[in-house]
């Protein structure tokens, strides 16, 4: 039986027609992925130091700091180990963190922590202005970077004067103020650490000193 003047049941021959170039299209694609794919031609016995163990994907891939237009030397903020870190940026924004192979205390290696440290740059839950909340307030307020140290300064201030206490009640001389405190960083060098000591401890007479490393 005839059907649309092209002889019986056409749709047939037609269907085993594609069947066939879908086939022969298969059996080429399948043809190309074991000529690309590194293992069989590696079983074959090629050099496994040698083009056997690339494929068209692995040429295409390249690596981020190729696009880094800047890199900056940084120090990991997470503990007090003080590991060295490098930092790829493109366009003023950091694209890649790893460790500094010139650096004695890491020699390049980062725990997981460190290697982290870009999702902590990048991370949209980061807080990069100063935020602050007025006594009683429900809402935080962005502030100036100067308005809020002088701010700090004025508490700090108004904070010893009302709390420092020149003598005990025997005479003795004590000169200090348990009023306010200071906790250091982990990432603070001894020389910072000096210095914050000399200015809080003696000249501002804090007995509450810490630092982060310690804790």
């Amino acid at each position: 039986m005839a059907r649309d003047g092209h002889g019986p049941e056409p749709w047939r021959k037609r269907g085993k027609a594609v069947g066939r170039i879908v086939g022969k299209g298969v059996g080429a694609r399948l043809s190309g992925f074991l000529k690309d794919w590194s293992l069989p031609r590696q079983l074959a016995g090629e050099d496994v130091q040698s083009t056997a163990a690339r494929s068209s994907a692995s040429e295409r891939l390249r690596p981020r700091l190729e696009q880094a237009d800047r890199v900056g030397t940084s120090i990991c903020p997470f503990c007090a180990v003080g590991c060295s870190q490098l930092i790829y940026a493109k366009n003023g924004r950091p694209i890649h963190v790893e460790g500094d192979p010139r650096s004695p205390v890491n020699a390049g290696t980062l725990c997981p922590k460190g290697a982290g440290t870009l999702g902590m740059l990048l991370s949209p839950e980061r807080v990069t202005k100063v935020l602050y909340r007025a006594p009683r307030a429900t809402a935080w307020e962005v502030k100036p970077l100067d308005w809020a140290m002088e701010r700090i300064a004025q508490l700090t201030k108004q904070a010893r004067d009302e709390t420092f206490a020149e003598t005990l009640p025997d005479g003795r001389i004590i000169n200090h103020t348990v009023g306010i405190g200071s906790l250091g960083g982990a990432t603070m060098d001894n020389e910072e650490n000096y210095l914050i000591k000399k200015l809080f401890g003696g000249g501002l007479g804090m007995l509450n000193i810490e630092n982060q490393a310690r804790i």
